[in-house]
């Protein structure tokens, strides 16, 4: 099934059927007359299902069809005599999403579950008997798509709806994907329903379905479905577009020359690559056209380039941009940096002499296969990798076993990246009714991009992009964060509203006092549902706790001691004055150069600074500088805290036990909790310095101490 070549009609004057570019279309009607004539001989499949057999045996030529014939003649007997609407035998319903599954890839006990999968619901026949039969995968997958099947789809019951969907779906994938290609089927033949429900339907296809298909990867899918909703939900634009596309088909088309060109270039390269022309779907045409207002003839597909390894993804983009423009704002490497729902591709727009701009797509085999069908390349994502292969090709006692061991703990591993299904599951939990889920559920699926960020311990955290720090407290200590007091990012501290990057390290600091609680004001701050299910509950239930606070704007306290002797720094310029600047304070042995300024003065500064490089550009004359033999010296630090009583007390302390005197303190106004404190100290003995910092850094809330 292609992901981008569809042509939906979804109005009951047109016919809904989807054709697969190169392939027959099948007669589902006339699949389900040779269902009612009964069983056929033991030795070979029956007819009906003959196109699913060869669409599985494509992807898994070894695979053992006699399940799925089993499957079939249970399926076909259980709805004998049942219709649909649309005046079809049942049969041909269960027979086309097991085919849409097969075409993507599914493995065979996907695809015998997707053939029972309304058997459970719908007939006598119950889910012992298919574990009897089929062993408990098949069993296990069979009752959570029976569970969605049960669940009303009413508009006033949207929010319950999808919590218990997500319930029933979380611990297996391949039941999303199942209900996936039913909703498919469905929308392919919705034509007979009033269009009110036609209506009803394709929002909350919109509005879910599709989201929790491309979080899958199952762009096969969610593109076809995608084209169905806009037809019956936009029709003036729908038809605008297929105008436009009808217009183009008549008019001379760029692609297929350019694509050409690409194969001369990669061949006389002596790079193997597949390349092909890949039409737009009617609804990434319409976001085109709205992007860039007419179109020309080039942006009606893009180009794919198919290759073996990895490295020839970026031997073809080399090969790309140096024979053709490339148009560097379009590139985009999602092989380094893969997205959220696995899909790895390089993207780049190379522009033609002729003056046509055509967007390529360069990925391995490999690579596609999942683009297109997301999790269910995957096959049994539960399974073992050494009972994988035997339950790709349908062994009962293999998929046995692997249920067993998944349902030892009744909760599956996420297969997905970074484990969203895991996180959506672990929030709706939390929470507190129905409306808030749904929100929350909507919120977080149009979330169109994830990033990764690595914690202090060396684990990770899979984010939604814009995360802050205050979503990863949450998402690493749960509601131990309602404690977090700041965080560090990649070494800096920083404010807990900090947002986070892909990459990024962060070390979250917890306060020692358990009663410390969020503030309100975390919640303009907070990406995640979890985040902010969990602090508004706080403030819920500790309605006198923290509240967000304006500090007022007041000049910073400063305490001057009594001013250290000169500086011990000597120049080699008789008579000259000496001082040490204040922008780097160096201190024995530091490396220095001097330079002299106004009124004839030398200033030292640390040759790495930053005003050396500025003093040379204005030409300042350079004076060698040279140490007395006098250990003593002055230095200014600087010292980042969490505000608390008596820190500054505290710290003025740990300095005197040090032997060193204050010539000078500034403690800024706290700014989200953080203080920042600036000293210059007189030090008798340079070598002093690093037990002072480590001094300082040891008194508690201070996190940070450096050098000016």
């Amino acid at each position: 099934m292609s992901a981008e070549a569809t042509n939906p009609e979804a109005r009951p004057e047109a016919r809904p059927e989807l054709r697969r570019r190169g392939r027959t279309r099948i007669d589902l009607r006339r699949l389900g007359r040779a269902a009612l004539l009964g069983p056929t001989p033991r030795d070979r499949l029956p007819d009906a299902i003959g196109h699913v057999a060869e669409a599985h045996r494509a992807h898994h030529p070894d695979a053992d069809l006699s399940v799925l014939r089993r499957a079939y003649l249970l399926a076909e007997t259980s709805h004998r005599g049942q219709m649909r609407k649309s005046g079809e035998p049942y049969i041909t319903h269960p027979l086309a999403v097991t085919l849409i599954l097969a075409e993507l890839g599914a493995e065979t006990t996907t695809l015998t579950a997707s053939l029972l999968h309304d058997t459970v619901e719908d007939t006598e026949v119950t889910l012992d008997q298919v574990r009897a039969e089929f062993g408990d995968e098949v069993a296990f997958i069979v009752d959570g798509v029976t569970k969605v099947e049960k669940i009303d789809y009413g508009a006033a019951a949207e929010p319950e709806t999808f919590r218990k969907m997500l319930v029933a779906t979380g611990n297996d994938v391949r039941v999303m994907s199942i209900k996936l290609a039913d909703r498919l089927h469905n929308m392919r033949t919705l034509g007979v329903m009033r269009p009110e429900k036609q209506a009803r339907i394709a929002k909350v296809t919109r509005d879910v379905l599709i989201p929790l298909a491309e979080r899958l990867g199952v762009q096969a899918l969610k593109t076809e479905l995608e084209d169905l909703v806009f037809a019956i939900l936009h029709p003036e634009e729908y038809e605008h577009t297929r105008a436009l596309i009808a217009a183009h088909a008549g008019e001379s088309d760029p692609l297929p020359g350019i694509a050409d060109s690409v194969r001369a270039v990669l061949r006389d390269a002596g790079i193997a690559a597949e390349v092909q022309v890949r039409p737009r779907h009617f609804v990434s045409v319409h976001r085109v056209a709205l992007k860039r207002g007419e179109l020309r003839g080039s942006d009606f597909g893009r180009i794919l380039v198919l290759v073996g390894e990895n490295a020839d993804c970026y031997g073809v983009l080399g090969e790309l941009h140096t024979c053709f423009t490339p148009v560097v704002s379009e590139f985009k490497d999602f092989i380094a940096a893969p997205k959220f729902n696995l899909y790895q591709s390089l993207h780049t727009a190379v522009a033609t002499p002729e003056g046509y701009v055509a967007e390529v797509i360069v990925r391995t085999r490999q690579m596609h296969r999942v683009a297109e069908a997301g999790v269910v390349a995957l096959g049994n994502p539960y399974a073992t990798a050494a009972a994988a292969a035997a339950t790709a090709t349908g062994s009962a006692s293999a998929a046995s076993a692997a249920a067993e061991a998944a349902d030892g703990d009744e909760e599956r591993v996420d297969p997905t990246r970074p484990g969203w299904l895991a996180r959506l599951l672990d929030w709706q939990r939390s929470a507190p009714d129905p409306d808030t889920f749904w929100s929350g559920l909507r919120a977080e699926l149009a979330q169109d991009r994830e990033i990764t960020v690595f914690r202090a311990d060396g684990g990770t955290l899979g984010l939604p992009a814009g995360a802050s720090c205050i979503d990863a407290a949450y998402a690493q200590y749960g509601e131990a964060a309602h404690g977090c007091i700041g965080a560090r990012v990649n070494g800096r501290l920083t404010s807990l509203g900090s947002r986070l990057s892909d990459g990024d390290t962060v070390q979250l600091l917890l306060a020692q006092d358990s009663s410390s609680g969020p503030a309100a004001d975390w919640l303009d701050h907070a990406r995640t549902q979890a985040a902010r299910i969990a602090i508004s509950s706080w403030l819920e239930s500790h309605p006198d706790g923290p509240k967000p606070t304006t500090t007022p704007a007041r000049a910073p306290l400063s305490v001057v001691g009594a001013r250290g002797g000169g500086a011990n720094a000597v120049a080699d310029l008789p008579d000259a004055p000496v001082r040490l600047a204040g922008c780097c304070t160096p201190v024995p042995p530091d490396v220095v150069a001097g330079f002299v300024v106004r009124g004839g003065a030398v200033t030292v500064h640390r040759v790495e600074c930053a005003a050396v490089a500025q003093m040379r550009s204005l030409g300042r004359t350079s004076v060698a500088v040279h140490w007395r033999a006098t250990a003593d010296c002055r230095v200014t630090l600087l010292a980042e805290s969490f505000g608390r009583p008596h820190l500054l007390a505290d710290l003025t302390e740990a300095i005197a036990r040090q032997g060193v005197e204050v010539v000078s303190a500034t403690v800024e106004p706290p700014v989200e909790q953080r203080v920042r404190h600036t000293y210059t100290l007189q030090l008798p003995d340079a070598a002093g310095l690093p037990a002072l910092m480590r001094a300082m850094r040891d008194v508690p809330g201070v996190y940070d101490v450096s050098r000016a």
